[in-house]
């Protein structure tokens, strides 16, 4: 299997419930059809002088670079108590099982600036 992590900064969320951590694993795997299912969840920290610490979920999936699309499109359709994860999370992939995040590469960033570059215009 292969990872998708989706990292959370608390400080950039109107709503920082923990309860996060659950409901959108939950509906991640219900939106995807389960072609994306929890991995567990840890915090992770932050370089001296940022706040922290950040909160990621970790997915694995049979394709990550197929299917981080569903975990976008889902952040920019739905709110998740009362939090648009669309402007406030990053989405990280990896061809590895259960990978670190060092190891991943962050893909919804890039995402959001063809976007914003799009709207430019």
């Amino acid at each position: 299997m292969q990872t998708i992590i989706v990292v959370f900064n608390p400080g950039k969320l109107e709503n920082a419930d923990m309860d996060l951590r659950y409901s959108v694993s939950d509906r991640i795997e219900e939106a995807s059809g389960f072609l994306i299912q929890s991995n567990g969840y840890d915090f992770i920290d932050t370089e001296d002088g940022e706040p922290g610490p950040l909160m990621g979920i970790w997915l694995e999936t049979e394709n990550a670079s197929e299917n981080w699309h569903i975990v976008s499109e889902l952040f920019r359709s739905e709110k998740f108590i009362g939090n648009d994860l669309s402007l406030s999370v990053r989405i990280y992939i990896s061809e590895n099982d259960t990978d670190d995040l060092e190891n991943c590469t962050l893909v919804n960033l890039i995402w959001l600036i063809h976007l914003k570059n799009f709207a430019q215009q």
